[in-house]
């Protein structure tokens, strides 16, 4: 008899198939709508940005004072000798500390490393950069999952082209600019350093613990992966000695951005074993041992008092390092994850010893930085930093009345004078850390780790700080770049 081939019976494997076709359907139809979103709501303006780099003018050299920033990756609190450190000895950072101004109210603007970095070369929060989350290398892994899950806004993968950063300011202004370590705002064109306003780079795009990890000069591949990773103190080191030596003549800016003590945890011979707090300590000890190389060559060529020298770290400790006894670390809103070291020295200007309460944030080094290079700060758009200068001479203790806490793209507190006021958030709360605590007001003048909520006792406090919270996003939804 003939078969009807007229006649098919639905199987298991036909729905598949259709269940596969219908998802393609609607994964590529989703794509297309969020690329889409993406272009219109990411509100770039690079034109902006390049009118405002053609008005900086070049100055006389002879008038610009040397900049060194030096930023360790996940270095608390307390873990300096000038904050109270015991089992870590640091000599050199405390040095510059004895000799210029240290600041024990000094904040990341994130817990977590791009976006901190993004606020510390713009100035600016890092919800306004776009860049609020830690960036993976292009293709990677984490990467594809960050990017298709959203957690990028805006699809954004690098510190966007419209964004005006400190080196490139300075670079008008006729600086020779340099990034020695860790970048992590992007390893495509158009986000890579020498891109972005750095003459010379030589480090990694990301953090030491992301694959395939490797060293870059410029764009060039200088080691390939595997890195040895106990010897990248003592190159970052050299190279620092070296830039300087051959810029002696001539005003430049040094940001070196110490990958450790990220883990994993790295030191040299020379130092494994030296500390009395393990391998983290020999990785803080050789990182201080490396400022001290820093401070020798400008003393030797005799450039100190032609150059503001500042030491900090892009957020609280992580795995291991000490938050100073205050709560918290690294990816939570508590101080410990937040509060960070902060020292500058530049002799002849601030004078040696200055303690100061003001409080302050790393998006402040922008303003400082370009105010002793002579430079405006952008008139087009919000910068959040203020000029540090005054509180680091002494003159001021003014710093910034009221300060935000990002986590991502979500605004999860804020600080005004001495009281904190967080909304409810994941904690640190032991078994029930994925649940949501809080909210939480805290009196950090009376309570500075965070260990009593008085939202009960003082509401009408707790209903004043929700409600700058409300305004601020209310403020942010509005402009999310901050144009003006």
């Amino acid at each position: 008899m003939p078969t009807d081939v007229s006649r098919h019976t639905f199987t298991r494997r036909d729905l598949l198939r259709y269940a596969l076709a219908a998802g393609g359907v609607l994964l590529a139809g989703g794509a297309g709508g969020r690329a889409v979103r993406n272009a219109v709501r990411r509100d770039f303006d690079a034109a902006r940005t390049g009118a405002l780099l053609d008005r900086v003018e070049p100055a006389d050299s002879a008038q610009l004072p040397n900049i060194v920033l030096i930023s360790a990756d996940d270095l608390g609190y307390g873990d300096l000798g000038c904050y109270g450190a015991q089992a870590i000895r640091t000599p050199n950072v405390d040095r510059i500390a004895r000799e210029g101004a240290l600041m024990t109210q000094a904040y990341a603007a994130a817990p977590l490393c791009s976006p901190s970095r993004a606020s510390l070369m713009t100035g600016r929060y890092p919800v306004r950069t776009l860049v609020t989350m830690p960036l993976y290398p292009a293709a990677s892994f984490m990467d594809l999952v960050f990017n298709v899950g959203g957690v990028y806004p805006y699809g954004v993968r690098g510190i966007p082209q419209d964004e005006a950063l400190l080196p490139e300011l300075l670079q008008r202004r006729g600086y020779r600019t340099a990034l020695l370590g860790k970048w992590h705002l992007g390893d495509t064109a158009p986000h890579r350093p020498t891109e972005n306003g750095f003459d010379a780079f030589l480090g990694a795009y990301f953090s030491n613990d992301m694959e395939p990890y490797a060293i870059f000069r410029d764009d060039e591949l200088a080691i390939p992966p595997p890195v040895d990773q106990s010897q990248l103190t003592p190159l970052l080191t050299r190279e620092a000695v070296a830039f300087i030596t051959a810029n002696r003549e001539r005003p430049f800016f040094l940001y070196y951005a110490q990958p450790f003590p990220h883990v994993p945890l790295h030191a040299s011979e020379a130092f494994r074993g030296r500390s009395e707090a393990g391998l983290y300590g020999d990785c803080v000890e050789e990182l201080d041992w490396s400022v001290g190389q820093i401070l020798e060559t400008l003393r030797d060529l005799d450039l100190d008092e032609r150059t503001l020298v500042v030491f900090t770290s892009d957020n609280g400790p992580w795995w291991e390092g000490s938050p100073g006894g205050m709560r918290g670390r690294k990816n939570l809103p508590f101080e410990g994850g937040f509060r960070m070291p902060l020292v500058a020295r530049w002799p002849g200007v601030i004078p040696p010893g200055v303690v100061s309460d003001a409080v302050s944030m790393n998006f402040d080094l922008f303003a400082t930085c370009l105010g002793i290079a002579g430079v405006s700060l952008p008139g087009d758009r919000i910068v959040d930093g203020l000029d540090l200068l005054p509180v680091f001479k002494g003159e001021s203790c003014e710093g910034h009345e009221t300060l935000f806490y990002y986590k991502g793209n979500r605004l999860l507190g804020v600080r005004r004078g001495d009281w904190k006021y967080l909304r409810r958030h994941m904690t640190d709360n032991g078994g029930y850390a994925s649940l949501h605590q809080g909210p939480f007001l805290f009196n950090l003048a009376r309570d500075p780790d965070e260990s009593y909520d008085l939202s009960a006792s003082e509401p009408d406090v707790a209903r004043r700080l929700a409600m700058l919270l409300d305004e601020q996003d209310a403020i942010v939804r509005a402009n999310v770049r901050g144009w003006l």
